[in-house]
């Protein structure tokens, strides 16, 4: 059966990057837009990134254009939209499907591990399964559901949390430390 460790991803710059080079790191992958309700998340992950990369913490961003047309541009683009009003420095890989028959190995992997348990409580979860209802009728029960859901990998490639886009940064943050 396959594990974290045997995937590869393309980096925005056409470089391969193979999952098995981040054994006993602990990651966070997450599917990005950089026109999303969402899109000021990248402040609290580079945040973390500065703070945790030094300690163990690779973050692999993955620009997604799958959910509301939000991540038009090019690779290029995203980047330096990244990076000019984020100031991000973790790496961003090319931008790719998560859902459907082009989604990425790794995240059909993903999804396998760790399925889709709800968006949690508040105005915030309620308004985007509200949103999804309406817009995202295709999707299935584990399918990632919007941008910026987030998966975190343990030093031993074991998926040990799927976090949607509508949890608390300080929670995705609490179990990056908890396994660093």
């Amino acid at each position: 059966m396959a594990n974290f460790y045997d995937y590869k991803v393309t980096a925005a710059n056409g470089d391969e990057m193979n999952m098995a080079d981040l054994k006993d790191k602990v990651v966070m992958v997450v599917n990005t837009a950089t026109g999303c309700g969402f899109t000021p998340q990248y402040e609290p992950i580079e945040k973390m990134y500065r703070d945790y990369h030094d300690k163990g913490l690779e973050i692999l961003d993955i620009p997604c254009n799958q959910f509301g047309n939000q991540a038009p541009g090019t690779d290029e683009e995203i980047h330096e939209f990244c990076t000019l009003h984020y100031n991000t420095t973790f790496p961003q890989m090319k931008k790719s499907d998560v859902n459907g028959e082009n989604e990425l190995p790794l995240y059909t992997y993903l999804k396998s591990q760790k399925g889709f348990e709800g968006f949690g409580k508040g105005l915030a979860a309620k308004g985007l399964s509200l949103a999804i209802k309406k817009f995202n009728k295709d999707l299935k029960k584990d399918d990632i559901q919007w941008n910026f859901t987030k998966f975190i990998i343990d030093r031993q490639g074991n998926v040990v949390a799927r976090f949607e886009p509508t949890i608390d940064m300080k929670e995705v943050e609490n179990c990056v430390v908890s396994l660093l």
